[in-house]
């Protein structure tokens, strides 16, 4: 029996519930910081406290930097490879931009040379008491229970786990995607893609380019000004000569096992088609925030800091990396959410003893 999420940073007693009362005895594990998010930012905060002198353990419910592994596969990064660097150390490719197998390298490698702690595969439950007496308990896919003593949290959850749903009927349909992986499987068939920036840009070109019959449907009038200079032109041409198929001012009414319909300025269209990815971006997990007490500033849902410490409104709960931007996800990457590690790491040498 798996916990339910319930999470409280109030100073009673933790309740013991049937799950906790029937795991196994194990002994605890204590730690100075324990860090959140094993992403590229999470694990720059784990090493930056670990390098100013504090037993930091990383947690994540998925895999190391399981953000970057759930990209395309053949993805190339926008940014050179300095940006992407963390804990100074060098990421050497040949090529200028790095591709995501590269960058999965690298940051193996980066927690390999610092010996950095990392429970993988462990999902955040409960999180109980309070600044300085942190107890947080997480689980695995087959249900085993862990504690773990905290005296600060660092949550660096990122935003790419939760895809932004379009809450229509036909959604929960086998066929929809919120996520691109490869083109493989989509040979020969018809795919709707739908969104206006990036994501939906460069899956709808590799999904043409691949032999599928590519369908693009965005709600604004053109393909997003976000899109990347390289990429901007290669869709509006593939758009213009009629390559890919796209509807603007459009949105997808409904879809059905062998077509979807769509509102479109001439009138309601439907179209055969075989497999939907809604790429419409992705978001934090404000209730895993709200539930640990952090205030959320109400358009934007940024949560309330320090911007000089990063420690939010909860004492002894820091925030870094994009969710320290809300809903604004395209303010913060890895290139900058990088040194928020810095940033804690010199606030907690002024609130922590280091460990001798």
């Amino acid at each position: 029996m798996r916990l339910r999420r319930r999470i409280s940073l109030a100073t009673e007693q933790i309740p013991v519930t049937l799950a906790r009362a029937q795991k196994k005895d194990r002994p605890g594990s204590s730690h100075d910081v324990l860090v959140i998010g094993a992403g590229p930012t999470g694990l720059a905060c784990g090493i930056e406290a670990q390098r100013t002198g504090f037993k930091a353990l990383v947690i994540d419910k998925g895999c190391l930097v399981n953000s970057l592994y759930n990209y395309p596969a053949n993805m190339t990064f926008f940014t050179t490879p300095e940006l992407l660097e963390i804990g100074d150390m060098p990421f050497s490719t040949a090529h200028q931009k790095p591709t995501r197998e590269e960058a999965l390298e690298y940051y193996r490698k980066v927690a390999e040379h610092y010996r950095l702690p990392i429970a993988q595969y462990q999902r955040v439950e409960t999180v109980d008491g309070s600044d300085g007496k942190f107890l947080v308990t997480a689980t695995d896919s087959l249900g085993r229970i862990y504690d773990y003593r905290a005296r600060k949290l660092i949550v660096a959850t990122g935003y790419y786990d939760l895809a932004n749903q379009l809450c229509i009927p036909g959604e929960d349909l086998p066929k929809v995607y919120h996520y691109y992986k490869e083109p493989h499987p989509f040979f020969d068939n018809d795919v709707l893609v739908i969104g206006g920036k990036n994501s939906a840009a460069i899956s709808a070109l590799d999904l043409w380019r691949h032999g599928a019959r590519v369908t693009l449907v965005h709600r604004g009038p053109k393909m997003h000004h976000h899109v990347k200079y390289w990429i901007l032109p290669d869709i509006e041409n593939r758009i213009k000569n009629g390559e890919i198929r796209a509807y603007f001012n459009s949105s997808v009414l409904e879809i059905l096992a062998d077509s979807v319909v769509l509102e479109t300025p001439q009138g309601e269209v439907t179209l055969p088609n075989d497999f939907v990815f809604a790429l419409i971006g992705y978001h934090p997990d404000y209730d895993f925030l709200r539930a640990m007490g952090i205030e959320l500033s109400a358009e934007q849902c940024r949560p309330v800091c320090d911007p000089q410490t990063l420690e939010s409104n909860v004492p002894g709960v820091y925030v870094a990396g994009v969710i320290v931007a809300g809903s604004r996800t395209n303010e913060i990457f890895i290139e900058n959410g990088r040194f928020h590690g810095k940033q804690i790491a010199e606030h907690l040498k002024q609130k922590l003893n280091p460990r001798g």
